[in-house]
């Protein structure tokens, strides 16, 4: 009777979930709007406020009317409450306006997705800056370094790009021009060096991908898996770095995986509601609104915003 119960009660946490995603803006390059990390570089929202740093440098505030951050190979972004998506070279440069009528967004290593409010899916190559409509109905979406990712309102994920590392999860490793179905039940998807890391709609973490340090679990360690495979389950959030992963359970417990952590989940810390994983570096914001960072398998430290 007490193994129904709890089965049901997670069932109920899982439909609150997904009623959240479809409401608030969805996460860029980390488990949240508020955070994002892409190797050395991180940037924050904190009391409203954004904050953008590299490395073990002071976060810098660069904006006061932010809803969403992201970062990109070589620039930081800001989504404002106005709907208008901007880029910064650097925590001390001048904003530049990279869209507008914007409700949220997935930077990387190449350019920006970038999802309306009539939940169309657009791209923005960072060479050229243009932009193209690719998709409809879509809730979230990832930029990984060489495949991009996206999940439709049915939950359905796409793919499109390099395959080699069996980014895809569906067991091919030739890359396709044009982006194709390889999953079902999708609610959110990261991406990074190789590897992608999905939450599913019953809370399992999946992945698939470039493996040698382990950031999408023991299917494939040393190596690469080439199918979705579950890592853990019962999780809230995700994110991936370069060579490690990590994941919010329900309790507010964050886990971490990879490089240094080994291929099994372990925990991190507790009342965690938000975190995003860099090449070394992770960051976390924990439920009393401070904010913390740490390289792999190092203990988390507290950053002053002062």
């Amino acid at each position: 009777m007490a193994a129904n119960s709890a089965v049901h009660g997670f069932k109920l946490f899982v439909k609150a979930m997904l009623a959240a995603v479809a409401a608030t803006p969805a996460s860029a390059d980390s488990s949240s709007p508020l955070l994002a990390a892409y190797y050395d570089r991180q940037m924050a929202i904190v009391n409203g406020v954004g904050y953008a740093w590299q490395g073990d440098d002071k976060p810098k505030q660069v904006t006061t009317d932010a809803i969403q951050v992201g970062v990109g190979r070589n620039a930081y972004y800001v989504l404002t409450g106005s709907g208008e998506l901007l880029t910064i070279r650097n925590p001390s440069a001048q904003p530049e306006t990279v869209m507008t009528g914007v409700s949220r967004f997935a930077a990387g290593r190449r350019g920006v997705l970038a999802i309306k409010p009539d939940d169309t899916l657009w791209w923005i190559d960072k060479s050229s800056k243009e932009s193209v409509k690719i998709a409809h109905d879509v809730v979230s979406a990832a930029v990984g370094d060489g495949a991009n990712y996206y999940i439709t309102r049915a939950g359905g994920l796409y793919v499109k790009g390099k395959a080699h590392r069996g980014q895809y999860g569906d067991g091919k490793l030739k890359s396709s021009r044009t982006f194709i179905q390889t999953a079902t039940r999708a609610v959110k998807i990261t991406a990074h060096t190789g590897h992608a890391i999905m939450l599913t709609q019953d809370g399992d973490v999946m992945g698939t991908g470039g493996n040698i340090y382990g950031p999408v679990g023991r299917h494939g360690l040393g190596d690469k898996a080439i199918r979705w495979s579950r890592i853990t389950s019962q999780a809230s959030a995700i994110a991936t770095g370069s060579s490690h992963s990590l994941a919010i359970r329900q309790d507010g417990t964050l886990l971490a995986w990879g490089s240094e952590y080994g291929p099994e989940p372990a925990a991190v810390m507790t009342g965690v509601t938000a975190v995003a994983a860099g090449s070394s570096t992770s960051v976390a914001l924990t439920q009393d609104g401070r904010l913390w960072q740490w390289d792999r398998g190092e203990k988390p430290r507290l950053l002053s915003l002062n």
